[in-house]
């Protein structure tokens, strides 16, 4: 398990080189086990900034060197460089924090420094006739000069249609270079099938403007039936994203069930198979001999993913791409955080290829629940604890 770890194939379009190595030494796609490399890298070690918040979320680096982080009981802070937590920032609308749900991720606009705009998820309950359900909804604010308020705020993106259901939110925001900003999307865990109907946003992952308005170009903008925001479907409960650098293509990692997390180069109008095909089994069956969720790994037209996670589930969170020069050897990286699997994974590619991946900061034994560059070239992790800590890597 340890060396299926440290050097998966890919599981998309495998290359017959790279296959024949898989067969030589032994490796897969997949594996969810340690490496021989495990646990914190010789000359690095992870140094806390902060301290005190609330099984914290998301996190986005303002141009001050300050961050904003997310609580997922529904607040907003911002952390100093000398560690000070601010009290929370004021103008946030309720959320629904219960189960999986509460404040999520933090995007700042790519135009921050001019307009000051702030977007985060959130899971929002119902009202009136919606009343007892919630969804993933993306709201829009200006933050306050003082960092005390968060004005003008507005929701401009809610997924349709509300549930009864505390699990699988998603939710991930990143823009792209063009300024439209994808959002991820649990199925919700209710109806799976929901993941595969285009007309709703379960189990997908939409883009939109920053106003919420739809971009023309959008594989199902103008499609009779469909929900004009989508861009990808068939996903479970997508809680990774970033934009590749050389690329600009847009990447996530999304939760299995019991095993099968999966990395996917998610590019528009396709579908990623959930739950007809997967590689993780339902729970409680035994996984050495269980039939996959959907009864089939593959079929034709669903994509297979870049890299997935068997027999045993990480959880995958945050994930950033490095660009940097602080790490040596470490530039155009994939880090990937892991809740379940406590870990700090990193991906090499060759292209689309995954060609080795290797868990860090085992020995933290924390859920990591995100990753960011920051503006000085370190990596910075956010810890999901009662107790939730910033941490930066540092020689």
């Amino acid at each position: 398990m340890g060396s299926e770890a440290s050097r998966p194939v890919d599981c998309r379009k495998p290359r017959r080189s790279l296959w024949l190595l898989a067969v030589l030494l032994g490796l897969g796609c997949g594996g969810g086990g340690g490496s021989s490399s495990s646990g914190t890298p010789p000359g690095v070690q992870p140094v806390q900034v902060a301290a005190g918040l609330e099984h914290p979320w998301g996190m986005a680096f303002l141009p001050d060197g300050s961050i904003l982080a997310t609580e997922r009981a529904g607040r907003l802070r911002r952390i100093l460089p000398d560690g000070t937590l601010s009290s929370p920032i004021l103008g946030l609308p309720p959320v629904d924090a219960r189960g999986q749900g509460g404040l999520l991720d933090i995007a700042l606009d790519p135009q921050f420094e001019s307009n000051r705009r702030v977007y985060l998820s959130f899971s929002e309950p119902g009202t009136g006739p919606e009343a007892g359900l919630n969804g993933t909804s993306v709201l829009r604010g200006v933050l306050s000069a003082d960092h005390r308020n968060l004005d003008s705020v507005a929701v401009i993106f809610r997924q349709v249609p509300k549930q009864n259901s505390t699990a699988h939110f998603g939710s991930r925001l990143v823009f792209d270079r063009d300024g439209r900003l994808f959002v991820t999307l649990g199925e919700r865990n209710l109806d799976r099938e929901g993941a595969q109907d285009p007309s709703n946003h379960l189990g997908k992952v939409v883009r939109i403007h920053g106003d919420g308005t739809v971009p023309s170009d959008n594989p199902f903008a103008g499609v009779a039936g469909a929900a004009p925001e989508v861009w990808s479907l068939g996903h479970r409960n997508v809680q990774s994203a970033a934009i590749h650098p050389d690329t600009g293509e847009l990447w996530t990692a999304e939760h299995g069930p019991q095993g099968g997390d999966e990395l996917n180069r998610t590019l528009a109008g396709l579908n990623y198979g959930w739950p007809r095909i997967s590689y993780g089994c339902e729970y409680g069956t035994p996984t050495e001999t269980c039939t996959p969720v959907g009864g089939a790994t593959s079929l034709p037209g669903l994509e297979q993913p870049a890299s997935y996670w068997v027999p045993t589930s990480i959880a995958p969170s945050g994930m950033v791409f490095y660009t940097g020069n602080r790490y040596p050897g470490w530039q155009g990286s994939l880090f990937l955080g892991a809740l379940a699997g406590k870990a700090l994974w990193r991906i090499q590619l060759e292209g689309p290829v995954v060609v080795s991946r290797e868990p860090l900061l085992t020995a933290l034994g924390a859920r990591i629940r995100d990753v960011r560059q920051g503006p000085d070239g370190w990596l910075y992790v956010l810890t999901d604890e009662t107790n939730g800590r910033v941490l930066r890597l540092e020689p």
